[in-house]
């Protein structure tokens, strides 16, 4: 097995909105925290792209990058991520020029595949546009041309310059939870992040491939993966345990396509669940994490030797702002 460089934790916010909250409430919260984070110690801090749903207010992450970095001082700030296929290459390369310019050397710039909309909000995104989902990789070669030095595979494109364009482009991740985005991240020779808060099963195999087919770029000479868990963490296991209910309870009211706000602790309790309803739960559970700080610590460890990664992305949604506060506090202080 290939020998671990010391821990990274990162972090990805989706901005939740909770039971009895509001999203504008949502987008303050996700201020407070990166503060928050920023002093508890972890290396970057991921802002996620939805559309149109009633259970995440995010859908600006270059926006809240801008709020973001402006509040913190030395934590890495960027998306994770921006949905490329809604979006012109161009404009995605002026802004986030623009926010390396404007906070040098602390953006990522992560693209994901996904929509992270439905479908007729994605068409409104898209508003008129014919380029479908099959020129994505076609998107990725121009972005990073853009921002790179590189020639853009759509010719045209070639006499058009970057203004302001900074001495060293952002971070570039691409984001996923499939062999397809891995290969087309190995392929553009780029960073990965594998998104096992969404599939549990065949991470390692699909980060080896993503390893051994790896093509070096103007932006990476080797390749650089991570891995994004869900974990909540509470000073007991029976605490977290409580918090980790609530993701039950979304997780099992999705597959019904029911979503809507982060449900609270007593939400969860009172839910009157059926035993279709408890054998989901169980099947879903390995994708949410959960323990006391030094359980926690142990199954981040685990975890990132189990896919040999150097860094782990940790996503905690509570529907108190406070406990999810203090859930990324307890695991930075279990890892010193």
């Amino acid at each position: 097995m290939t020998k671990i460089p010391q821990l990274k934790l990162s972090v990805l916010d989706q901005s939740p909105i909770r039971s009895g909250g509001s999203a504008v409430e949502s987008i303050n919260e996700s201020i407070e925290l990166a503060k928050a984070c920023e002093a508890a110690g972890y290396n970057r801090y991921w802002l996620a792209e939805h559309h149109g749903t009633p259970s995440l207010a995010g859908p600006a992450p270059e926006i809240m990058i801008t709020r973001i970095a402006a509040e913190t001082k030395k934590i890495r700030v960027g998306s994770g991520g921006v949905m490329l296929g809604h979006y012109s290459p161009l404009k995605v390369a002026e802004t986030f020029s623009v926010l390396e310019s404007l906070y040098p050397g602390r953006i990522d710039l992560g693209i994901g595949r996904a929509p992270g909309s439905d479908q007729l909000t994605a068409a409104a995104l898209a508003y008129g546009s014919e380029i479908g989902v099959e020129y994505f990789p076609t998107r990725v070669a121009d972005l990073m041309a853009f921002l790179g030095n590189g020639e853009p595979p759509t010719k045209v494109f070639k006499r058009i310059k970057i203004v302001p364009k900074p001495n060293k482009p952002p971070q570039m991740w691409m984001l996923g939870s499939s062999d397809q985005s891995a290969l087309m991240a190995a392929q553009f020779g780029l960073a990965f992040s594998f998104a096992h808060f969404i599939v549990h099963e065949g991470g390692k195999r699909v980060l080896a491939d993503y390893r051994q087919r790896f093509q070096k770029s103007d932006f990476y000479d080797q390749p650089d993966t991570s891995l994004c868990i869900f974990i909540v963490c509470a000073k007991t296991e029976k605490d977290a345990r409580k918090l980790a209910l609530c993701r039950d309870m979304v997780l099992l009211l999705r597959e019904r396509g029911e979503i809507g706000p982060f449900p609270s602790i007593k939400e969860a309790e009172a839910y009157d669940y059926t035993e279709l309803d408890q054998s989901i739960i169980e099947r879903n559970r390995p994708k949410s994490l959960y323990g006391d700080p030094n359980q926690c610590r142990k199954l981040i460890e685990n975890i990132s030797k189990e896919y040999e990664v150097n860094e782990v992305v940790i996503l905690s949604i509570c529907h108190d702002p406070d406990a999810r506060r203090k859930s990324y506090e307890l695991i930075a202080d279990a890892f010193n």
